[in-house]
């Protein structure tokens, strides 16, 4: 297959982007390097199969030969970034999308939209299933990425269901590992590097907030059945008056729930360090809770995560050693 994917030298994209090459895909990777690095791709650069292209995604993409799938990975996905490029942030997910799957309607290829469990909001309902509406305040400060999201998820079912454009979406729960930036402002990330540097670990609220720590390969194998399968396999998902299939969103997550200051104890213990915890106040609508149902992903994708927490915990500590080192 012939497969754009934008967002591609970001953390997930790069991965992402690896795991297709290695299945003899050739990709085309859009991004403007917002927060994405060039680094990140450096080493498929001289694969034939690998093309970069300089683009913000509010811009239209042409292409003026055949493509089989879009991947639209493009948006600013943690806090800091966010917060920091907010009016880039809901450009991305409405203009963006529009123009990718304008793109993939073109063409008619496969769409993959890679969503976020911050589409639940702070929820009230724990484990998230699919069908869980979410509870986002659409004002807050964290709304730029929540309603971004919304509004690609809403973008994508209206092709799907006014062109009949193939489509799925994916919704990611916390994910880590190597290729990280140590400055993004994610728990894990932020963890490793305070532990590794002797600074304080920062807790924000009492550390009682719970998340589901997903190792990257495990998400990218989801991410990876999700966009091969082909329409008609795979088991389905019942509902009452459609049929749920693989165009509706499907959790891709680890269903192990963790406090946030169990991780920060794990990761201080395996990094050897004696730095302090050091509590914050909570941010303005952060979630007290966050882990997927993914009874729909076992069932579709027969995907499951296989990493452990420590495992992958390790290697990614590893990574950090060595680029902090």
């Amino acid at each position: 297959m012939r497969i754009v994917v934008t967002g591609g030298a970001g953390f997930l994209g790069r991965h992402f982007c690896a795991k297709l090459l290695s299945l003899g895909h050739e990709v085309l990777c859009a991004d403007n390097l917002l927060t994405g690095r060039r680094e990140n791709i450096e080493a498929f650069e001289q694969n034939p199969a690998f093309r970069f292209l300089p683009l913000d995604v509010t811009t239209p993409l042409e292409v003026d030969s055949p493509v089989n799938a879009v991947v639209h990975m493009a948006c600013p996905a943690s806090p800091p970034d966010y917060l920091r490029f907010p009016i880039q942030t809901l450009e991305v997910g409405t203009i963006g999308t529009r123009n990718m799957l304008a793109l993939a309607h073109a063409k008619e290829a496969r769409f993959l939209l890679t969503s976020t469990s911050e589409v639940y909001g702070d929820p009230k309902v724990n484990p998230q299933t699919e069908e869980y509406w979410g509870n986002v305040n659409p004002i807050g400060p964290r709304s730029v990425y929540d309603e971004a999201k919304r509004a690609s998820e809403a973008l994508t079912m209206a092709y799907h269901r006014r062109h009949g454009l193939d489509t799925r979406i994916a919704r990611i729960f916390n994910t880590y590992g190597p290729w990280m930036r140590a400055n993004d402002g994610r728990v894990v990330s932020n963890f490793i590097v305070q532990s590794l540097q002797g600074k304080n670990l920062t807790i924000y609220g009492d550390g009682s907030q719970t998340r589901s720590f997903c190792y990257v390969s495990d998400l990218i194998e989801g991410l990876t059945r999700l966009l091969l399968l082909e329409p008609g396999s795979g088991a389905r998902v019942a509902a009452q008056t459609e049929d749920w299939g693989i165009h509706y969103p499907v959790n891709v997550g680890n269903p192990r729930e963790e406090k946030i200051i169990d991780i920060a104890r794990i990761i201080a213990e395996m990094t050897g360090s004696s730095s302090p915890v050091k509590f914050h106040p909570l941010p303005k609508d952060d979630p007290k809770l966050r882990c997927p149902d993914i009874s729909r992903a076992r069932r579709l994708l027969g995907w499951e995560p296989k990493v452990p927490l420590e495992e992958g915990l390790a290697s990614t500590i590893s990574y950090f050693r060595e680029t902090l080192g």
